[in-house]
């Protein structure tokens, strides 16, 4: 019996992953990365991607998480990759433009003979968690904020939290992004981090809210704790594995 395989590539703000999968998910090649080159057009984004794939086997189809609000494989628009030395940075015009409805699915397909799939890079993370029963949701935390939910196993429209103000004239990405934990150490972020779900909760209402991405391992015991039962931290692995699952959640 055969099984198709899915090249899962994960763009991040300082890095971009890739590794092979089979139709469970596994992870069955090494991982390659490459930091993220800055300034980074469209066109350099897929030639990054074509090159991790070289180095891996042959897939039988590609799946692209990237920061941003995408729709049906279409870049409405992406925080970090517009500026010129990545997140908070000055912001590029000309980038700007480059991106804008530029249609990542087929630039992908086209460079690398598959099919492609590219969605926002929370929601193949939360692909790779959710249970598929009950209104699920989830929350990255690395460079800045990620968001994704799930009703049933079914990906939801995106709305971009990130970009969502808090206070002081911060956006979510800059309230609990690295750089705050950087410049507030992890006890003083891990709060800022529960306040944040606190906040989240009567909007979302969810039924379980997982907590992903690099820096999820940093909140503090004590903080997580008073998060409530609902609440639990995942693997930051699951923004790869996540990219063979995600293929049967997202709406036509």
């Amino acid at each position: 019996m055969t099984t198709t395989s899915t090249l899962s590539v994960d763009c991040g703000g300082g890095g971009i992953k890739a590794s092979v999968l089979d139709g469970e998910g596994t992870i069955t090649s090494r991982a390659v990365r490459t930091p993220t080159p800055y300034p980074l057009p469209p066109t350099k984004l897929v030639d990054t991607i074509a090159g991790l794939a070289e180095q891996l086997p042959a897939a039988d189809r590609v799946t692209v998480g990237m920061p941003g609000m995408i729709r049906h494989g279409v870049v409405v628009a992406t925080p970090h990759y517009i500026t010129k030395d990545g997140p908070r940075s000055r912001v590029l015009p000309e980038l700007v433009d480059e991106w804008a409805h530029f249609d990542m699915g087929r630039a992908v397909s086209d460079r690398l003979g598959v099919p492609a799939l590219v969605l926002n890079d929370a929601e193949v993370a939360g692909a790779g968690v959710v249970t598929g029963h009950g209104h699920e949701m989830i929350v990255t935390l690395g460079t800045g904020l990620g968001n994704a939910v799930f009703d049933n196993g079914v990906l939801a429209p995106h709305v971009e939290v990130s970009q969502g103000p808090v206070r002081w004239g911060l956006t979510y990405d800059d309230y609990i992004g690295e750089h705050e934990r950087l410049r507030l150490g992890d006890a003083h972020w891990s709060r800022r981090v529960r306040r944040v779900v606190e906040a989240l909760r009567p909007m979302y209402m969810w039924d379980r809210l997982y907590l992903g991405g690099g820096n999820s391992r940093r909140i503090t015991p004590a903080q997580l704790a008073r998060m409530g039962d609902d609440v639990v931290v995942v693997p930051n692995e699951a923004g790869m594995t996540g990219g063979a699952r995600c293929w049967a959640m997202t709406r036509d």
